[in-house]
Order: C-alpha cells, then structure tokens, then sequence
C-alpha cells in the first residue's frame, strides 16, 4: 500500500464533502443523527484547503485529514477515510506521520470523536486519552513522544 498526500483546492470541496458523509454514516445513523445535508453545510462553513490533504491509496483518494494548529496544541480536526479503505492500517499509518510531525513540534493533539463512533476505540488504541465529554463528543489528547 502506497501512501501519499495530496493538498486541496476549493473546488474539491464536494468531493471532500462526500468522503466525510460516506465515512460517518454508519456511525451517525447509530446514534440517530444522520443529516447528510447538515453534515455537508458544518464541514463547508469551516473548510481551508491550505489546511486540508487527501490520503491517497496508490494514487487513489482514501481519505482525507484536516489538522488546525493552535497556540499550545494540535486540533485533528478531521480524519476521515472511506468505507471501502478502513480495516487496512490506513488510519493508523496516517496517525503515525501525523504524530512524527507532531512530536518533532513538542504539540500535543487534540480531537472530539462522536459519542457512540468505532472511532473512539480506534483513537484510544493508538494513545489519545479522554479529557472531557459533551453530549455527543467525546475529547481526547494525546502529548508529545505519546505519554
């Protein structure tokens, strides 16, 4: 499996916009919050292609990865990859550089996963650790070097 990022533009925002739809639908449809059209409006109101990378499979797009720097940390704002491309090691190859680039940086990174979402065993395995709850988030961190 060949991993590579590629940087957006806005005119990929659709398509952007139907990777996040495809790869949260299982896990909103659990917890009864479905809304293809909402999901598509929050993700376009905050969308910066000069944050955003596709992750591509072999020269295919997999996914995609949002990472926001703040002052004192990190926020992995989004890592979505499609249905058909999960299971594989692809999300736990992308953590990696991520964190890489991260330790390098001394930042720790932040992230909400939603209530209920595979995403939050996936995000524990790989060293986040939960600091806070809302409604239907969960947050976590992860610090420099994964302690």
């Amino acid at each position: 499996m060949n991993i590579t990022f590629r940087d957006t533009v806005q005119s990929d925002s659709e398509t952007l916009v139907g990777i996040r739809i495809a790869a949260m639908r299982e896990s909103l449809e659990r917890v009864g919050r479905f809304d293809p059209q909402r999901a598509r409006e929050r993700f376009l109101e905050a969308f910066d292609p000069s944050l955003c990378r596709f992750i591509e499979v072999d020269g295919v797009p997999a996914g995609f990865i949002v990472v926001r720097p703040r002052e004192d940390h990190w926020l992995l704002d989004h890592l979505y990859i499609l249905p058909e491309h999960q299971g594989k090691g692809l999300g736990a190859a992308v953590l990696l550089d991520l964190f890489k680039d991260a330790d390098a940086h001394h930042m720790p990174i932040r992230l909400g996963a939603l209530r209920g979402s595979d995403s939050n065993r996936f995000y524990q395995r790989h060293g986040f650790t939960q600091t806070n709850e809302a409604e239907w988030d969960i947050y976590y961190v992860r610090q420099p070097g994964g302690r």
